[in-house]
């Protein structure tokens, strides 16, 4: 019996290789890593969360699919319970950019025993992509999609050197402009469309909070479409 998913649950699950020990943290209903045991992606796999609650559901889940020998569930802020070894592949989904960082800082000890992290950031991605870059990070694999009106990027960051980010690879993913993620080229339009369309808006408005809105705007129109620019070429 295979679990559904969610277009942007079934992207994290893509990105994890087969055999690998996964540790999902934040796994709230547990869906991922039964999806991941059940279809013989990983041999085994570890339910993580902060709260009782959710570790309560994900227990029930596991225990509906028949997996509760290959999934242990734990109560964990973060990566706080997990041991270096006991996994090579690290998923923080469905959670904010601070968040994700708030992990990886403190998943430090983990950093050369985890060869896989699997990010999808909800916000500040741009965060993610620079904090990366600067602990010795490689962006190996990144997707985008969309799912119900909204954009999600998935990333699989390992151990290893990545060159100096520009602002519109920090904004926009590396990877998803050097393979011309084709989601990727349609949220760059509507970007640039929506952005010129408040910058008209704000046209004929005066004063410092206005002129500071438009300077913002402005800015972020420019790195769209210097985003653009690179995505074309």
């Amino acid at each position: 019996m295979d679990i559904r998913l969610s277009d942007r649950l079934e992207a994290v699950v893509s990105f994890v290789l087969p055999g690998s020990s996964v540790a999902d943290v934040g796994t709230d209903h547990g869906y991922v890593p039964i999806a991941l045991v059940s279809r013989g992606i990983a041999v085994h796999a570890l339910a993580m969360d902060v709260r009782e609650g959710p570790l309560a559901r994900a227990r029930e889940h596991i225990g509906r699919y028949g997996l509760n020998g290959r999934i242990e569930t734990r109560l964990s802020d973060g990566v706080a319970a997990l041991k270096p070894g006991e996994a090579d592949t690290v998923i923080a989904a469905g959670m904010g950019g601070e968040l994700i960082l708030h992990i990886l800082g403190d998943g430090q000890r983990l950093w050369d025993s985890v060869e896989h992290w699997i990010l999808s950031p909800q916000s500040e991605p741009e965060k993610v992509r620079v904090y990366l870059q600067e602990n010795g990070f490689l962006i190996a694999r990144e997707k985008m999609l969309c799912e119900d009106g909204k954009y999600y990027v998935v990333m699989d960051a390992v151990r290893g050197e990545m060159e100096p980010l520009e602002r519109a690879q920090a904004v926009y993913g590396p990877c998803l402009l050097r393979k011309r993620d084709p989601v990727l080229g349609e949220f760059l339009k509507r970007e640039e469309r929506t952005l010129e369309g408040i910058l008209a808006g704000l046209k004929d408005r005066t004063g410092d909070r206005a002129e500071a809105r438009r300077a913002e705007l402005e800015e972020r129109l420019a790195c769209a479409r210097r985003a653009m620019a690179v995505y074309r070429s």
